[in-house]
């Protein structure tokens, strides 16, 4: 019966076989990174479409914070790709969120609300959605678990 299937029909099995497994199978580092990232996306929309203030706001605040530092420290130690030695332009991107994300995080604990909002919001978009487009690019490894092989 496989050789009755379309290109699509395949293509549609080959995804649904794989799934998650080119994840799990990049190692732990690789992995842990995706899932932080993954937690931090949907977390750091509660955050930014819940209510501010609160006791709950402020202790996702510093789960979201753990997540994004353990992101992006991880991805000082992945080296998949290599344009400066060992390092990418993402290695950049991640020693400015290892930066920025505890001042934007203290910002808010000093009530210096506008600069919190603005940092994170900043964080949120360039560091977590746009990066994290990047990763849907041929030979990545999430390119892989979204659309399959190839």
């Amino acid at each position: 019966m496989a050789a009755l299937e379309t290109g699509a029909e395949s293509r549609e099995r080959l995804v649904m076989s794989q799934g998650w497994s080119p994840l799990w199978n990049a190692g732990w580092l690789i992995a842990s990174h995706a899932v932080a990232a993954m937690l931090a996306v949907v977390l750091g929309l509660v955050q930014l479409l819940g209510p501010k203030g609160s006791q709950a706001h402020r202790a996702l605040g510093w789960l979201w914070v753990a997540l994004m530092l353990w992101t992006a420290g991880g991805s000082l130690w992945i080296h998949t790709m290599r344009a400066f030695g060992p390092f990418s332009a993402i290695h950049a991107l991640s020693l400015i969120v290892l930066a920025t994300t505890p001042l934007a995080a203290l910002h808010g604990r000093a009530g210096r609300v506008a600069r919190h909002r603005t940092g994170m919001i900043m964080l949120y978009l360039l560091a977590l959605l746009l990066a994290g487009l990047f990763t849907l690019a041929p030979g990545r490894v999430m390119h892989r678990v979204v659309f399959g092989a190839g």
